[in-house]
């Protein structure tokens, strides 16, 4: 049973860097600093007594968990031991840098607990490392998986193809890097200019172009697929919304879309459906298949995926209905009692 998330933002807590990009508290929409003990004890009862079974996995957001004081670190985690020793807490969740983990650092976490550590990664390239002003190489991000996975803790990354000096090709080669590591989960943020930051200065200057919408789905597409290939799930693609994000002068350029993720699917789909037309005679009407939850996803936002058919192969999709034995990523389509199945790993 997928666990219920016990959030608390520590924005930009324990990091020493500043980086062009970064805005932790509109990024999160939380602007605080670390949780008293009584805090932390009354949202877990909180978000207890509505998990109607489901297990609770506490997380911090945000900041630089493994940077803070050591006191800090052990305050804000002594008070989940008696929860989890009880099984009232299942798993704990943090994020940090890749150069704020050692091998002492991840034994520490794994004896208080922590099943899994996020590491912003962001890329594996030097040049974009430098240029976001990261102050961690990849060599660092190489050395926090070794030392978090000797000592028994999973280790997801996070991911921000379009950086300054970013490519496709460089986000792609730094994602199989990472994918080269073995992580246990993924997160993919294509890169905003947010309000307040070195990048908005970057952009204002012409000196930095982010990724147009339509790119930034393409590209985060073929990212997603390459996870999906090598089983490794990505459990969020494109920032939250949150009331700070979505207020007006808050994002200022790049890739921002509420549904971000959404589009990515449903371009994954779009290439599928053509692929898939090709053995469709021009002008038939069809029937399409796929995992009940992904009708939506495979019609596009507003029925785009159906529209582009019709217009580039004259071919109509009468209907997409659910069927539960096919898998997410798969498709049929029926014509004159012909059926044509694939899969967007195809």
């Amino acid at each position: 049973m997928k666990p219920l998330i016990v959030p608390f933002f520590i924005s930009h807590q324990g990091c020493p860097h500043k980086c062009v990009f970064c805005d932790q508290e509109r990024i999160s929409g939380q602007s605080s600093g670390l949780p008293a003990t009584a805090e932390v004890l009354e949202t877990i009862e909180r978000f207890a007594a509505s998990a109607v079974g489901r297990p609770l996995e506490v997380a911090f957001y945000g900041g630089t968990f493994t940077s803070l004081p050591r006191g800090e670190q052990d305050r804000l985690l002594a008070p989940l031991q008696p929860l989890i020793a009880k099984g009232r807490v299942a798993s704990v969740r943090l994020s940090t840098r890749p150069d704020s983990v050692d091998d002492d650092t991840a034994r520490f976490l794994a004896a208080r607990g922590v099943t899994t550590v996020e590491l912003g990664v962001q890329s594996m390239d030097g040049e974009v490392l430098e240029s976001a002003g990261r102050g961690h190489g990849a060599a660092h991000v190489e050395r926090a998986f070794a030392s978090l996975g000797n000592a028994g803790v999973a280790v997801g990354a996070q991911l921000m193809p379009g950086l300054p000096g970013d490519t496709p090709e460089k986000s792609l080669e730094s994602l199989d890097r990472v994918l080269a590591l073995g992580p246990a989960c993924l997160r993919i943020y294509p890169t905003v200019v947010l309000a307040g930051t070195r990048l908005a200065d970057l952009w204002r200057s012409g000196s930095y172009s982010p990724l147009g919408l339509d790119d930034a789905v393409s590209l985060c597409g073929a990212m997603l697929r390459r996870c999906l290939a090598a089983s490794v799930p990505v459990i969020r693609i494109g920032l939250q919304p949150t009331e700070e994000l979505e207020r007006p002068g808050t994002i200022l350029a790049g890739p921002w879309h509420p549904a971000f993720r959404q589009l990515v699917e449903s371009e994954l789909f779009r290439g599928l459906l053509e692929r898939l037309a090709m053995d469709v005679p021009a002008g038939s009407g069809i029937e399409v298949a796929c995992s009940p939850r992904r009708i939506s996803d495979v019609a596009g936002q507003h029925r785009c995926n159906l529209s582009r058919l019709r217009e580039k192969f004259g071919i109509v999709v009468r209907r997409i209905t659910g069927d539960n034995r096919l898998h997410p990523y798969d498709l049929e389509i029926s014509c004159s009692g012909k059926i044509i199945a694939g899969s967007v790993l195809d």
